[in-house]
């Protein structure tokens, strides 16, 4: 549509040259004295288009001559750029392919390509086409290749030295997430070298919203578990829990694991009480921690009744015959209350009754009842409940304390015997 455009319009135009050109009589007379030259008006027109296309062309000739140089100097800086990029794209892949010699050249030759690159800029405006933000970035980046190279050596002060660099020149705004990604990695590095305070220290020197990333996270909850900052890790775990960075099982274990390392650290009650507090519904209420942090309270002579009321919300569901609890933390369970029962109350004495009574096949259950009842001094029931028990207990520690409440039942019946058999019995447990 365009070409039949144009062409109506040239017939347009030969048509209006024709009706004004072809009859015009008209004659133009110049006077150079003494001389006087007679043209046509037409024949003028012809050579002032002539003269004017003439001029043109020279200008533009004259023009392409004095460009040569600045050409010139462009086309010098493209050959530097894809110089640049060329030792920067072959510094990548050796670094992948695990080149780490040859990478750590190849990024170097890149630095050194972008600032020759820059220094030509800086002296001629003609070098349109480089980019100071992205030479920046592409800088950073160099640096980062070398850094990791040389991290893969194990040359540190190498690696040190680009690091630094990168760091100190990642001032341009739009190289801020290049930036963190070079503070992500040192501080990946920081945790290889076993320095976690300086990996910290770089995750805190990171935006509050790039320090949230799940990327920052991991990191972070690897450094303050080598710094022993068990808190910080558990927060940490919980963040990673809630982003969805572990499956769920995952991540309940491992947020499991951090809190029972929390409870574990703890050196007196004072210390329990507040770490148990630290934790939130969701973790106080797992039977593992519950039982952990019970039985823990009760090794640093803490409050019996405190470490029954914890032990209170789980009794149910751990005495149940489904439950997800194993036979480990039923002994667990078993002996935190055991070593509280001088202090028990009859409400504890009959759920453990209870449980007794529903289950009575279970020995642990038949060997805690026998124990309360022993504590109350109810020879004869103590009596019954611990010669079943004895008989299916597996737990060495459970089987053996068995004996010898028996040794001491005979005891107290002046059968000596029948003790020294029990005795027998706890030592060979």
């Amino acid at each position: 549509m365009r070409g039949a455009l144009w062409l109506l319009a040239l017939f347009g135009i030969a048509v209006a040259v024709a009706l004004v050109a072809g009859n015009n009589q008209a004659v133009v007379t110049l006077f150079w004295p003494p001389h006087r030259i007679d043209i046509s008006f037409n024949l003028l027109v012809l050579l002032l288009a002539g003269f004017f296309t003439l001029l043109y062309v020279a200008l533009r000739a004259a023009s392409a001559v004095f460009s040569l140089p600045a050409q010139a100097r462009r086309w010098r800086a493209q050959q530097k750029e894809r110089a640049m990029y060329a030792a920067f794209m072959d510094a990548l892949s050796h670094l992948m392919a695990g080149r780490f010699i040859r990478s750590t050249k190849l990024a170097q030759n890149a630095l050194v390509q972008e600032k020759s690159l820059s220094q030509l800029a800086q002296t001629s405006s003609d070098v349109s086409s480089y980019n100071a933000a992205r030479a920046t970035q592409l800088r950073l980046l160099a640096h980062l290749l070398a850094a990791e190279s040389a991290q893969a050596l194990q040359n540190k002060p190498l690696r040190d030295e680009h690091l630094q660099q990168a760091l100190e020149k990642s001032t341009h705004h739009s190289a801020q997430e290049t930036r963190e990604g070079v503070q992500l990695r040192a501080a990946r590095w920081a945790l290889d070298d076993r320095d976690p305070a300086a990996a910290l220290e770089l995750l805190g020197q990171m935006p509050q919203g790039a320090s949230r990333r799940t990327l920052a996270l991991r990191t972070k909850l690897r450094a303050t578990r080598q710094a022993g900052q068990t808190l910080q890790a558990l927060e940490t775990a919980r963040l990673l829990a809630k982003h969805r960075a572990f499956s769920p099982d995952a991540a309940q274990s491992l947020v499991r694991g951090l809190a029972l390392e929390l409870l574990g650290a703890a050196h007196d009650p004072a210390q329990l009480q507040t770490a148990w507090s630290s934790l939130d519904a969701t973790e106080r209420a797992m039977p593992e921690l519950v039982i952990h942090a019970a039985s823990r309270l009760m090794a640093l002579q803490g409050d019996a009744d405190l470490a029954r009321s914890w032990l209170l919300q789980i009794w149910e569901p751990v005495m149940q015959p489904r439950s997800d609890i194993g036979d480990k933390q039923r002994i667990k369970l078993i002996q935190v209350l055991e070593a509280g029962l001088d202090s028990i109350d009859s409400a504890w004495l009959a759920r453990i009754e209870t449980a007794q009574q529903q289950r009575p096949r279970d020995a642990n259950l038949q060997y805690l009842a026998g124990m309360a009842c022993l504590k109350r001094q109810l020879w004869g029931k103590a009596q019954q409940l611990l010669s079943q028990a004895s008989l299916a207990l597996q737990d060495a520690g459970l089987h053996r304390n068995a004996w010898r409440a028996l040794a001491l039942l005979a005891e107290q019946r002046d059968d000596a015997s029948a003790a020294a058999l029990a005795y027998k019995r706890a030592a060979e447990a």
